[in-house]
């Protein structure tokens, strides 16, 4: 097992060049089984989540080529064996995103419930809801979804929770059903709409993607395209809050400030001086961090997946903050590991109240999940002395080269193997 080794306090210099976003690229993946023609897709990261999604697909008879770097090309002309094993899911959640675009090509689909991160329950039952209404047969037995259709209709839904994962796989599944579907209560993040204009670019007719009432007219079968996957604001927001945290300049090419309005205004409130233009991020932070009161909600709030980094920079900000969860049950759990750093953190429910110090304390730590681990090593970056940082395989799921990219920015930061 791996562990990364971080040596804190030297600010961050220099540029770096963002990635293609994970939660676009896994569903435009996926989109490649509504058809029979070849999907070629850019822009994608090389991650860890996108390895176990591209085995998915070929174990189903989808065939894979990548001629080059962050470019595949994906044809799923016929479809061999459509099961999700439990062996191949149990470590995504996302692999739930075959199972709308298998029914509404195929007529069947047998998925293995999916797993992922340990930050909550993440139900299901939207996904299964809307495919119902859509004249689906859906059982679950023995921890797999078993759904048949012989073809799907339009319908009317109404979401009874925001869910991305769920907007995206009715929206696919309803690309080829018959008559029009009405998706309302529908998520509005930037990776749905990613979504959609792939699969417009399809042949799909899609309209209102970005909104929370997306309407699809089903058409009766889908053509190959080829679609650029949208730069990761995730990523790109980690490194903002790296650098607003540690101090010093960086420059982020190949990535849109657009899609990170929210994080941007707590990151100039925290003290960052801002520049963008529509593929860069300029940040210069030269002063001590102001602490922020954040509270996590679906898009356009505050994004969940940047709850974590935002902890550890309010750990070493002035004056106390409050960080309020309200997306996932359980994803506090990184504040203990930042106590292990000598972290001043109170939990009080699904809120945080953080205090901040001068500095944290090095310390071995471990990551419970993905977004947790970025914040660990936000708070390796600003911490006197040796940070270690066990389980970092939850990293390698969503972050492309983190290491050699914070490298690239003066970080002292290895990869090792722990002993």
């Amino acid at each position: 097992m791996q562990k990364l080794i971080i040596q804190g306090g030297a600010p961050l210099h220099g540029e770096i060049t963002i990635s293609g976003a994970k939660n676009a690229a896994l569903p435009v993946l996926c989109a490649a089984l509504l058809t029979e023609e070849s999907l070629k897709i850019k822009n994608v990261p090389a991650l860890q989540d996108i390895i176990t999604m591209l085995s998915l697909l070929k174990q189903m008879g989808t065939n894979v080529s990548a001629p080059h770097a962050s470019e595949i090309t994906l044809s799923a002309a016929t479809l061999t064996h459509l099961v999700a094993p439990y062996e191949m899911v149990k470590t995504m959640r996302a692999a739930i995103l075959i199972l709308g675009p298998l029914l509404a090509r195929a007529g069947e689909a047998n998925i293995s419930l999916p797993g992922g991160c340990a930050i909550g329950l993440r139900p299901v039952d939207q996904h299964i809801k809307g495919l119902q209404m859509m004249g689906a047969e859906i059982h679950i037995k023995h921890g797999y979804i078993h759904a048949v259709a012989k073809k799907l209709h339009g319908a009317r839904i109404v979401l009874d929770i925001i869910t991305v994962t769920g907007t995206e796989n009715l929206m696919m599944a309803a690309t080829l059903a018959e008559g029009t579907t009405i998706i309302e209560n529908a998520a509005r993040e930037p990776e749905v709409i990613d979504l959609a204009n792939c699969l417009i670019a399809m042949g799909a007719k899609i309209h209102g993607a970005g909104t929370d009432i997306i309407t699809i007219e089903g058409v009766p079968s889908l053509h190959g395209a080829e679609h650029t996957v949208m730069p990761d604001r995730i990523e790109t927001g980690t490194f903002l809050v790296a650098a607003t945290a540690a101090g010093g300049e960086v420059l982020l090419k190949e990535t849109d400030a657009h899609l990170l309005d929210a994080v941007l205004d707590k990151l100039t409130e925290a003290g960052a001086h801002i520049d963008s233009n529509e593929n860069w991020i300029h940040l210069k932070m030269d002063t001590k961090p102001k602490s922020i009161n954040i509270r996590t909600a679906p898009y356009p709030a505050f994004p969940t997946d940047m709850q974590a980094q935002f902890m550890s920079l309010n750990c070493v900000a002035s004056g106390t903050s409050i960080v309020t969860e309200t997306i996932f049950e359980n994803r506090l759990m990184h504040v203990q590991e930042l106590i292990r750093m000598n972290a001043n953190i109170e939990v009080e429910g699904n809120a945080a109240i953080v205090h901040g110090i001068p500095r944290l304390d090095g310390a071995r730590v471990m990551a419970t999940d993905l977004r947790a681990s970025a914040s660990l090593v936000i708070a390796g970056l600003v911490a006197q002395g040796e940070t270690v940082i066990d389980r970092i395989y939850h990293l390698d799921r969503g972050y492309e080269n983190i290491e050699g990219k914070l490298s690239a920015l003066g970080a002292q930061i290895q990869r090792t193997q722990s002993q």
